[in-house]
């Protein structure tokens, strides 16, 4: 099995455009939508962003949540994100930091967001659990992982299927790429993981026919 090497920050720093236009594509900002509709209301909560790019998920409950937390390893990614919500009606805090060593206190948020993050780390695991200590008893974890059924071959047919083309098929296409060369997990084996990890009631959505999965679990 091969040794995946962990990602550092200048990784992504000269990514900001692609991302920050990846996150407006109608396939990923219709998965966005759907991820925060099924993380509950988010009125009056701590909302934390783990791997949150150039802010765009978090922008969504700039004018709801009491405070917004983006949390990223590349600092031109969290400049872009400060630039994106200095306008908020919600107190934000964006921090350049590692997934592996949060740089907030145990049990200070409400709902914790990971988008296409954890399944990029050499141990998702290690990232997980320390998005759960950082979650408030009660509170709310979500993910978006791709599935085992990600692979290049498929994104293309889902990309034919709904005639998608230019960058917008582009950067399916490139999630995909990296996808296959990092970790796809399956409900189950999700599952077992986060219950192994001390959580509950979680539940699996499927997006974009099955390629990709939301899991929301409770502390």
């Amino acid at each position: 099995m091969r040794e995946l090497r962990k990602m550092s920050g200048t990784d992504f720093d000269d990514l900001v455009d692609f991302f920050d236009k990846m996150a407006q594509t109608k396939w990923l900002g219709a998965v966005h939508d759907q991820l925060k509709h099924l993380s509950g209301s988010w009125i009056d909560k701590v909302v934390l962003d783990i791997g949150c790019g150039t802010g765009r998920l978090l922008e969504r409950g700039k004018g709801e949540a009491s405070e917004l937390i983006g949390i990223d390893l590349s600092p031109q990614m969290i400049e872009k994100s400060r630039l994106l919500l200095e306008n908020a009606v919600a107190r934000t805090k964006m921090l350049v930091g590692d997934a592996y060593k949060l740089p907030i206190a145990e049990k200070s948020v409400d709902v914790a967001l990971s988008t296409c993050v954890m399944f990029l780390l050499p141990e998702p695991q290690r990232g997980i659990a320390e998005m759960i200590r950082v979650v408030k008893p009660n509170g709310t974890l979500v993910m978006l992982n791709p599935s085992p059924k990600m692979s290049p071959e498929t994104a293309a047919t889902y990309a034919d299927s709904f005639e998608m083309g230019g960058f917008e098929r582009d950067s399916l296409l490139a999630w995909s790429n990296v996808s296959t060369k990092r970790h796809r997990y399956s409900n189950t084996e999700l599952d077992h993981l986060l219950r192994e990890l001390g959580t509950r009631h979680v539940h699996h959505t499927h997006v974009l026919d099955g390629l990709a999965t939301i899991t929301v679990a409770s502390k």
